[in-house]
């Protein structure tokens, strides 16, 4: 059974069904609403070619006064041109309307196919509807994460909390993502909630943070989407009062760990995936060096094949080092994979490769760690293996 997990005072959350989506039973609209204005800061996809709700979100952030994010799952408003644009601002209007709000002070996501008109009889309906069953309860926010999911197998939520300044602060969170993964960011939406005050400055500050080690630290494929939006509300409900940089420093943990969570259950979720693959890259002189090296190993189509087949094939991943354009020889690497030691310092190891490959056929999680001698700049990356069945679902998706 599913723990329940709590929203942030001042919250309340939603999600049901408006017929988006061929099936009445799936839910397919979204709502994330708080009582009062809150600070509000999104991150959004660096595609060039984004859906009309990135634009319409993207210059009503950073906020004082956001109250709400609606969103709508199985179809993308992308590439729709200016009626895109009319749906997704009719979008807010609608959902103003029922909280009682400018629409300026409402964002909006989609998600979904590409290139096809949003069914806005259906959304007109659909708003009020879900609006209707607006609570706090934890029902309600598992029922805004089901409402945002597209091919994901499961609604994916994450909640922390914490005294701040003798007051207990919760920071909650839920997205949708499970293909067309690859930063910065992935075809994903999160939303992620506090009651604690912040700044729309500390709001926009914080988010970036949490997302530069989470949402863009995560791969499937690499392919960067039109839709993907990480938006934070910051109520104040919870009473903390202004921040200083310990409490500050307490919610920005919580908002990391937050957005940690959610960034690998959407790895955990990927389409076809047998297994879950976190890159360690450690000891680089950057961040850049390291994020850089991390990346290229997990977008590595022989690597992700390699795993997928449980072959301990080193050496596509030794290669993968010496293209990414760090300078360094292969002296500078030493690799294990799930703690085995393979290679060190530029010489191969003997091991059990038998063995090694029957603890990846058993075990969902790998670790691929690499060390280099250069400084003590780290950084961890997470992806899948590229299955059979991830080749099939996403040959057949509008079809």
């Amino acid at each position: 059974m599913r723990e329940l997990l709590l929203l942030p005072r001042g919250f309340r959350t939603a999600g049901t069904s408006c017929g988006i989506k061929d099936d009445p039973a799936v839910f397919d609209i979204a709502l994330f609403v708080s009582d009062t204005g809150s600070s509000a800061a999104g991150v959004f996809t660096q595609n060039r070619i984004c859906g009309a709700p990135v634009t319409i979100s993207r210059d009503r952030v950073p906020s004082s006064s956001t109250r709400a994010v609606v969103i709508n799952s199985g179809n993308a408003n992308a590439c729709t041109g200016d009626g895109g644009l009319k749906d997704a601002r009719r979008m807010t209007v609608l959902a103003a309307e029922q909280i009682g709000c400018d629409e300026n002070d409402v964002l909006v996501c989609s998600t979904g196919v590409i290139g096809h008109a949003l069914p806005m009889e259906k959304i007109e309906a659909g708003i009020p509807a879900v609006a209707a069953r607006l609570a706090s309860t934890p029902e309600a926010f598992a029922d805004a994460a089901r409402g945002m999911m597209t091919t994901d197998t499961i609604h994916k939520q994450s909640v922390r909390q914490s005294k701040i300044n003798g007051k207990t602060a919760r920071v909650s969170g839920a997205c949708k993502g499970a293909a067309m993964i690859g930063p910065n960011m992935a075809t994903m939406l999160a939303v992620v909630m506090t009651d604690a005050e912040l700044t729309p400055d500390d709001a926009d500050r914080m988010l970036r943070h949490a997302v530069n080690d989470s949402f863009n630290c995560i791969s499937v494929e690499g392919h960067t989407s039109t839709s993907d939006s990480v938006i934070l509300l910051a109520n104040g409900a919870a009473d903390t009062g202004p921040l200083d940089d310990n409490a500050q420093n307490l919610v920005q943990e919580m908002i990391d760990d937050v957005c940690e969570a959610l960034a690998k259950a959407i790895v955990r979720d990927a389409e076809g995936a047998d297994h879950i693959i976190t890159i360690e890259a450690v000891g680089l002189r950057t961040r850049e060096e390291a994020h850089i090296i991390a990346k290229t190993v997990a977008n590595d189509a022989l690597v992700k094949t390699a795993i997928a087949g449980c072959d301990p094939n080193w050496g596509r991943i030794v290669s993968c080092c010496g293209r990414t354009g760090v300078e360094l020889t292969d002296s500078d690497i030493t690799l294990r994979i799930n703690s085995t030691l393979i290679y060190e310092k530029g010489i191969p190891i003997e091991y059990d490769e038998s063995a090694l490959s029957e603890s990846t056929r058993k075990n969902k999680d790998v670790t691929i760690e690499l060390g280099f001698p250069f400084g003590s700049e780290s950084l961890r990356f997470w992806t899948s293996d590229l299955t059979q069945e991830y080749v099939r679902l996403n040959s057949e998706y509008t079809t």
